[in-house]
């Protein structure tokens, strides 16, 4: 039987976020997600999408020819074939990254690829699904990711990071919800209170105002 995939979109890009901001990369963006946070900026990736072997999907990324390629949703884990897919793709040299809401089971992720893991913050309207075994299985090379609405959630996300001593495991991103979280304050927050944290904005949305394939 053929291995294949939902996928709502595959498009090339600038990565908007994480430590490789600014690359330019392949984004697989596979349909359907668990969650509903209520900041989500891609909805339409909850239903639809097409159906798509793996190698063809393959076949596409070769077509771009880009070194790093993110693997996002929606929430990719929710296709068992996802793993599949993630490791056909190391295997053949390209750096990969995960984009996982960090509420489905990470443990049987390629260790090649690189999990970039959300915690929810009480303001997501879905903290209650984190899955904070998956803490377990970050290496070094990982990294955490709080999106930040407001007061509570940033004093929420610090006292999560010391409470799984997460910054001694792996890097840990700051990111302000767009229109919601002024990220200067943010950023002012940060630097007070000396937070091992790496601060980002998201890129696409300043280029492309978050334009769907960009």
């Amino acid at each position: 039987m053929v291995s294949s995939l939902r996928i709502t979109e595959i498009f090339y890009s600038l990565q908007g976020e994480s430590n490789t901001v600014g690359i330019p990369t392949v984004f697989i963006r596979l349909t359907g997600c668990p969650l509903r946070c209520v900041y989500c900026d891609t909805a339409y990736a909850f239903t639809g999408g097409k159906k798509i072997a793996i190698t063809d999907i393959i076949n596409e990324v070769e077509k771009y020819g880009a070194r790093y390629v993110t693997v996002t949703g929606g929430e990719p884990l929710a296709q068992s074939a996802c793993l599949e897919l993630m490791t056909r793709l190391v295997d053949k040299g390209y750096l990969v990254s995960l984009e996982t809401s960090g509420a489905i089971d990470v443990s049987a992720v390629d260790p090649r690829v690189v999990k970039v893991m959300d915690i929810k913050t009480p303001s997501s309207g879905e903290s209650g699904k984190n899955l904070y075994q998956n803490i377990a299985h970050l290496s070094a090379k990982d990294q955490v990711k709080f999106v930040i609405g407001n007061a509570e959630d940033y004093d929420w996300s610090k006292s999560t990071l010391t409470e799984y001593g997460l910054s001694g495991r792996c890097e840990i991103l700051f990111s302000p919800v767009m229109d919601q979280q002024n990220p200067t304050e943010l950023a002012e927050k940060i630097l007070k209170d000396r937070l091992p944290v790496r601060f980002q904005i998201q890129l696409h949305k300043l280029l492309w105002n978050n334009a769907q394939g960009k």
